[in-house]
This record gives structure tokens, C-alpha cells and sequence, in this order.
């Protein structure tokens, strides 16, 4: 069964990392979509290479391997990883959201709201305020003292999970975790759901069929990433724990470090002509070389 499961993951796994590859890489070489909404996706691309990347290889290891095992510093990294590139992706998504809010409500003044100076300062704000909030919780978290067993009830370093070894109150820990919590799921997802009610808004008040179906394919793609992603965050941290929602947590993380990575850049490319378009041409001029 670990022999099956570890060629179901790796194969899930390589074809995640091929499918945001070729987005990256059609933004990259596509100057068609050299625009502010697919600088957005491209960020959100490295983000879904980044984090099945931070478990899913140790993952892969201990599904070969007899000894399950991995070092403290190494267990460190990987939950410091983990919430860095899970706490950025809500910030992207956010920005994302505003982008298109921009492109549909101030159809006029997108290009000037939306410039490159702009672009880059809400990427770069998205980034750091990912890695200061983590920073945070890991300096909260190094003060505590472990002390075995030290076995962790999940397949990777998940926070909570770890949380759960140290021999010291930890309820300072979890206040802090849960106000992060709040700030890169609650916080977003009410400024995300106040733009999505603005733009539907402007498009039910559009006189014209063909700009409202224009308008509803160019948001549907970034709502289904939304829906996918905090639906899972929000099941997984803002529902009270219990020992059988630990197995019900596995099984939640798994399919975001493995299912949700490969499913962004398909449900973007399937639903987003723009993106097929550009892979046409590339493959066009392929074959012509």
C-alpha cells in the first residue's frame, strides 16, 4: 500500500509542478500576458511549486522508508515554510481580487490604477507580511521545551501538530496562531467577499450580454481558487479541535499539498482563453521551428 500511495503522490506531485511550470513559463515568454492580473498568477504559480515542494518530498521518503524520521531543525524549516507560503497565497488572492475589481468596476482607469509601481508594491506587501507573521509565531515557538515522545500525528510539520509535543503551556502560542488565523483568512475573505459583491453589482447592471459572460469567465477562475483554498484553511484552523478531526485534518492537508497545487493552473488554463491561446502559440511556433 506505501509502495502505491507513493507513486499516486509522485505522479500527483511531478504533474503539479509541470502544470504551474508551463504557466510561469507562458507568462514568462508570452508578451500578451505580460499584464497585471497574470504577474498576480505568476506569483500564485510559484506558490503552488513552493509548497507541496517544503513536505511533500519527506512525504515520498517516509512512504520507502522503515525510519520515519526527521531533525528538529529540519521540522523547523518545513512548518516555517509551510505557513510563510500559506499565509502569502491569502495576500496574493487578495490582490488578485482587487485587480479585478479594478479591471471591472474602473474599466477606465485600470491602467492607471493598476501600474507596475503598484503591482510590485502589493506582491512585495503580499511576501512580507507572510514572513513577518511567521516570524512571529517561530520566535513565540523556539522558547518552548520539548521533551518525548516526539512523534508527530501528521504526515509533514504542521503547527498544531508540533505544538502539541512541547511539555510547556502553549496557550500564548495558540492565541497567537489564531490571530494570524483571523488576519490571512477572516480579514481577506471579508475584503475579497466586498469586491466580488461590488463587481457583480457592476455586471448585473451592464446592459451589454456579451460584457456580463466577458465578466463572469474572467472572475470565475479566481473564485474557484478561492473557494477551494479557504474553504480547506477555514475547516482546517477555525473549526474547534478534537481528536477525531486530527485524521479528518490529514486528509484535508493532503489534498491541498497535493490536489490543490495541480488544480489552480488547470482550472485557470481550462477556464481562461487567454491562457489557452498563449499555449497554442507556443506550440505553433514549435512546430514551425
Amino acid at each position: 500500500m506505501e509502495i502505491l500511495l507513493f507513486w499516486i503522490f509522485f505522479l500527483l506531485y511531478i504533474f503539479s509542478l509541470l502544470a504551474n511550470g508551463i504557466i510561469l513559463g507562458l507568462i514568462w515568454f508570452d508578451p500578451r500576458l505580460h499584464t497585471p492580473m497574470y504577474f498576480f498568477l505568476s506569483h500564485l504559480a510559484i506558490i503552488d511549486i513552493s509548497y507541496p515542494s517544503s513536505n511533500v518530498p519527506n512525504l515520498l521518503k517516509n512512504l520507502v522508508q522503515h525510519n520515519k524520521t526527521i531533525s528538529f531543525v529540519s521540522c523547523i524549516v518545513q512548518m516555517t515554510l509551510c505557513l510563510t507560503i500559506a499565509s502569502t497565497e491569502c495576500m496574493i488572492l487578495v490582490a488578485m481580487s482587487y485587480d479585478r475589481y479594478v479591471a471591472i468596476c474602473h474599466p477606465l482607469q485600470y491602467t492607471i490604477i493598476m501600474n507596475w509601481r503598484r503591482c510590485t508594491v502589493l506582491a512585495v506587501t503580499s511576501w512580507a507580511c507572510g514572513f513577518s507573521l511567521v516570524l512571529l509565531h517561530l520566535i513565540l515557538f523556539l522558547r518552548l521545551p520539548f521533551c518525548g515522545p516526539q512523534e508527530v500525528n501528521h504526515f509533514f510539520c504542521e503547527t498544531l501538530s508540533v505544538l502539541k509535543l512541547a511539555c510547556a503551556d502553549t496557550r500564548i502560542n495558540t492565541i497567537i496562531l489564531c490571530a494570524i488565523g483571523v488576519f490571512v483568512l477572516v480579514g481577506p475573505l471579508s475584503l475579497m467577499l466586498v469586491s466580488y459583491t461590488n463587481i457583480l453589482w457592476v455586471i448585473l447592471k451592464s446592459q451589454s450580454k456579451e460584457g456580463r459572460k466577458k465578466a463572469f469567465s474572467t472572475c470565475s477562475s479566481h473564485m474557484c481558487v478561492v473557494g477551494l483554498y479557504f474553504g480547506i484553511a477555514m475547516m482546517i484552523y477555525m473549526v474547534p479541535d478534537s481528536s477525531q478531526r486530527e485524521e479528518e485534518q490529514k486528509i484535508l492537508f493532503l489534498f491541498y499539498s497535493l490536489f490543490n497545487p495541480l488544480l489552480n493552473p488547470v482550472i485557470y488554463s481550462l477556464r481562461n482563453v487567454q491562457v489557452k491561446d498563449a499555449f497554442y502559440r507556443v506550440l505553433r511556433q514549435k512546430r514551425a521551428t
